[in-house]
């Protein structure tokens, strides 16, 4: 089993840097900062790293101060993992210096997964990677604590939609019901997750809603969001998080695309709610993700961008 594959390599090895991917969500973070205090618990060194840095509706997570970025990065010592990262590109900035690490395994849900790492992987798709490292923790028998199991429900919910999404699954809720045992404070939770946003974000919706142009008659929502706009916002690109759900949740939409400029790229993410597989289309542009839920990048201006995606999506539609 996979499961015992990534137990037995973390059982094999004592310096871990646990990977968590660009433009990190709750999963990655969730589920690199619980897997971390968990080996620290097993007397592991262990730190997490990111290309990006953590977003402020994240904060909370015990460990997010310790997250290591771009800036002084060392070598892996010996062992990388990682963590809900669909491929190895996902780790941005920093996947050059982790494909040094002489050991490197890879747990992730993706289904687009291209099971690269040296070691092995273990891809399987359930709802969330934090799923997956629930698991691993009881196989690994370190005892559950109030600060693992917050990072495993924050990772949970936030890639089931706080249980709303297609992914949910009667396992999603048996781990959410066994990480509430643990004393987690579920109205704090709901509130920072997913009942609060900043005064930029706010404005930044608006933008994307006033600017949204629908397409087949009306099954396809686009957006393009220059980087003046988010600018005009005061913006950051952690607040881009969650706009798709805005275009996709329209009610004759099957199919939503938020394209973002971005220092000379177009970072472009996907949502679909029946039958268009968007994983598909992301994969052919050197993205990936869920059938439901994918993303990819594009190296053309913005409007170009924007031309091809309307190209792609409505060649799915049809």
């Amino acid at each position: 089993m996979n499961l015992e594959r990534a137990a037995a390599f973390i059982q094999s090895h004592q310096f871990f840097y646990l990977a968590a991917h660009q433009s990190p969500d709750g999963d990655t973070l969730g589920s690199c900062l619980a897997l971390r205090e968990a080996l620290l618990l097993l007397g592991k060194d262990a730190a997490v790293v990111c290309p990006d840095r953590v977003p402020p509706v994240l904060d909370f997570l015990a460990g997010a101060d310790t997250v290591t970025g771009t800036d002084g990065i060392e070598p892996p010592k010996e062992a990388v993992l990682y963590i809900d990262c669909a491929d190895h590109k996902r780790t941005g900035a920093l996947r050059e210096t982790l494909e040094t690490a002489p050991y490197q395994f890879c747990i992730d849900h993706h289904g687009t997964n291209p099971r690269e790492s040296k070691d092995g992987d273990w891809v399987e798709e359930v709802s969330a990677t934090g799923e997956l490292i629930l698991r691993l923790i009881k196989a690994l028998n370190v005892p559950m604590n109030k600060t693992i199991a917050t990072a495993l429900y924050t990772a949970i919910t936030t890639d089931t939609g706080n249980f709303s999404y297609g992914n949910t699954s009667p396992e999603s809720f048996e781990a959410a019901a066994k990480l509430l045992g643990y004393g987690i404070d579920l109205p704090e939770l709901n509130r920072v997750l997913f009942r609060e946003m900043p005064v930029s974000k706010a404005k930044l919706i608006a933008y994307t809603l006033s600017h949204m142009e629908l397409f087949e008659g009306g099954r396809l929502n686009l957006c393009a969001i220059p980087l003046d706009a988010l600018a005009a916002c005061s913006a950051t690109k952690e607040d881009c998080e969650g706009l798709i759900d805005w275009l996709r949740d329209i009610d004759t939409v099957e199919a939503a695309c938020v394209l973002r400029e971005s220092d000379g790229c177009v970072r472009v993410s996907m949502r679909s709610k029946r039958y268009c597989d968007v994983a598909a289309i992301a994969k052919r542009f050197g993205g990936g993700g869920h059938v439901r839920a994918a993303g990819c990048t594009l190296y053309l201006p913005l409007e170009e961008a924007t031309a091809v995606m309307r190209e792609a999506l409505t060649e799915a539609l049809q």
